[in-house]
């Protein structure tokens, strides 16, 4: 049963800054209900699967403050989904505001200690810097900037973070996947993958691509977005959204639990835009609306279609390690397809490839690849003596010979699925609450992350 208190304001929204007011929290604990979640301004189905599942340490009221309108209600028709399914229901109970002073009346009413996010891009920089000011911790969907302005309002944020003693973090699910942690893990082993190699801006060493769709089924249900979520001003070039987490997948799996400085270590060597057409049929099925709203005008053709820049590829030297990042957004996946990712991970040994297309029914296998000589019955018993290794971790895992490569076989166990990563998220966001620290790479990670994202947007715009 949701309860609802509905606020009525007619002042102007204003991103007050009240840490100075603020004790600073107390440290966690692990003890049941201890963590008081609020949700704030929540416009992306992201929002909800944070709750798709319980935690014991999270207390089930969790205190919503948003505008009125289809975002927040969409937010909570899908919490209550999860609430009212057959098969092992939550028991959210959403404590709501609306009114055009949420930010405001949530920093007032201090009724959380963690601040979740997942809405309007445009608007998330700002209050991330707002609730950190407050003394409140914030876990962030991606992107957490959009743009090189944003860049430097969020070092503002993490700076405040660190002053008041509190952890801001985003949602990197990418990191959960078992094809992409197997990747890293044997990319570490010497026997089989060697080194890896530096690669050029031509032949990268490391690529990462993935193909996405505006509209696709959510929780069994047909998604519906948000119109703003096709104006690049509020959502993000693509450039800056989906390229956040292959830029993570870079960092974290070539240089594992190592910080990196933005400043000195990262030079972006070429980026580059382009759009998706979306007809007007294609929006109104995707948002419900018969009508592209006022602010979308800039961004239509002669045509009468929209053209909306999430596409965009980013080459780039990460220390001595020449990287290619690439999103694109389909309107629709082909019958029996969905998202896709593809990955390369270059060694002296091996190239590790992660692969998603037709071939493999649209769901991602890992093949272990012997580059030149370095096959023969050697190579084959030290891939399968690392399998075995990994296997003490993830029983079941398999090897069999495709060729001249190798497909890591996984159990369906193992493949719990995208929404489901979100929960991973969390529950390792509330060890680090426990913790009282983040793992000390994370922040300057982040960083260089966005300033990634950021700076090869400002590149790709000015050509």
């Amino acid at each position: 049963m949701f309860r609802t208190l509905k606020g009525i304001s007619t002042g102007v929204l204003t991103l007050c800054i009240i840490g100075s007011c603020v004790p600073k929290e107390s440290r966690f604990t692990g003890a049941e209900n201890e963590v008081k979640l609020v949700t704030l301004d929540p416009g992306h189905f992201h929002a909800a699967l944070v709750q798709k599942t319980m935690y014991n340490q999270v207390d089930p009221a969790v205190h919503v403050y948003a505008p009125e309108g289809p975002d927040v209600e969409n937010y909570l028709q899908q919490v209550e989904g999860y609430n009212a399914r057959a098969d092992d229901p939550t028991r959210w109970e959403a404590q709501v505001y609306l009114g055009s002073d949420y930010l405001d009346k949530m920093l007032n009413d201090k009724l959380g200690n963690v601040m979740v996010t997942a809405g309007n891009n445009g608007k998330k920089t700002a209050y991330i810097k707002a609730v950190v000011d407050a003394g409140i911790n914030v876990l962030s969907d991606k992107p957490m900037c959009i743009n090189i302005e944003g860049f430097a309002l969020l070092k503002e944020a993490f700076a405040s973070a660190e002053e008041n003693d509190i952890l801001l973090y985003d949602i990197m699910t990418e990191r959960s996947e078992i094809n992409s942690i197997l990747q890293k893990e044997l990319s570490l082993m010497p026997s089989i993958f060697g080194e890896l190699e530096k690669g050029s801006a031509e032949n990268p060493a490391v690529t990462k691509e993935s193909v996405h769709h505006f509209f696709k089924y959510v929780s069994g249900n047909p998604i519906k977005r948000p119109a703003w979520y096709f104006d690049t001003d509020q959502q993000g070039e693509g450039l800056v959204d989906v390229t956040t987490h292959l830029i993570d997948l870079v960092q974290w799996g070539c240089f594992p639990e190592q910080s990196l400085d933005y400043q000195q270590d990262i030079e972006i060597l070429s980026a580059r835009r382009w759009p998706t057409v979306i007809t007007p049929a294609q929006f109104e099925k995707v948002t419900r609306l018969s009508e592209f709203p006022d602010y979308l005008t800039k961004d239509i053709g002669n045509d009468g279609a929209l053209r909306v820049y999430a596409n965009g590829e980013i080459i780039y030297r990460l220390k001595d390690v020449h990287a290619r990042v690439s999103v694109v957004w389909n309107y629709q996946a082909p019958s029996g397809g969905g998202d896709t990712h593809f990955s390369i991970m270059r060694g002296t040994k091996a190239n590790l490839v992660i692969r998603q297309g037709a071939e493999e029914n649209y769901k991602p296998q890992l093949y272990v690849e012997p580059v030149g000589d370095a096959g023969g019955p050697d190579f084959e018993g030290a891939l399968r003596d690392g399998i075995d290794n990994l296997a003490a971790t993830y029983p079941g895992l398999g090897l069999e010979q495709k060729g001249d490569s190798w497909w890591v076989i996984i159990p369906d166990e193992y493949r719990i699925g995208h929404e489901a990563h979100f929960g991973q998220v969390m529950e390792r966001y509330l060890q680090y609450l426990v913790d009282g620290k983040l793992p000390d790479w994370e922040v300057p990670n982040m960083l260089a992350k966005y300033y990634t994202t950021t700076a090869a947007l400002q590149l790709a715009r000015s050509q």
